[in-house]
């Protein structure tokens, strides 16, 4: 009779077993610190996909009218917005502009820590 309780008791523990791995994987601390530290690594001139490469996608964006004119309209200028968690009163927020040379040809031309 007892081997068959542990048997029993084996079988009803196996699926909560495979879904502890799991679950410890999501509790990791996301990649964000990594790529919060990689912003020392932008260049004036990197493409958006560079910058997405190095700090991942960002929270917020922004497409600013640069006010051309109908026969030379302006591509304006492109914001990315970065949020990264911080103190327990702030966060840390980058702003990376982009301007373009030619439509959807976008260019690191600025950047800024807005809160640190």
């Amino acid at each position: 009779m007892v081997p068959m309780f542990w048997i029993l008791l084996a079988a009803l523990l196996t699926p909560f077993l495979a879904v502890a791995p799991v679950a410890a994987q999501t509790a990791r601390p996301p990649a964000t610190a990594q790529s919060e530290r990689n912003s020392v690594d932008l260049k004036q001139g990197m493409t958006a996909a560079e910058v997405q490469t190095l700090l991942g996608r960002p929270r917020r964006t922004a497409l600013k009218d640069g006010g051309g004119t109908a026969s030379a309209p302006s591509l304006g200028n492109l914001k990315w917005t970065y949020v990264w968690p911080g103190t327990t009163t702030s966060e840390k927020i980058l702003n990376v502009e982009f301007v373009a040379k030619k439509a959807e040809e976008w260019y690191v031309n600025s950047w800024e820590w807005a809160n640190y």
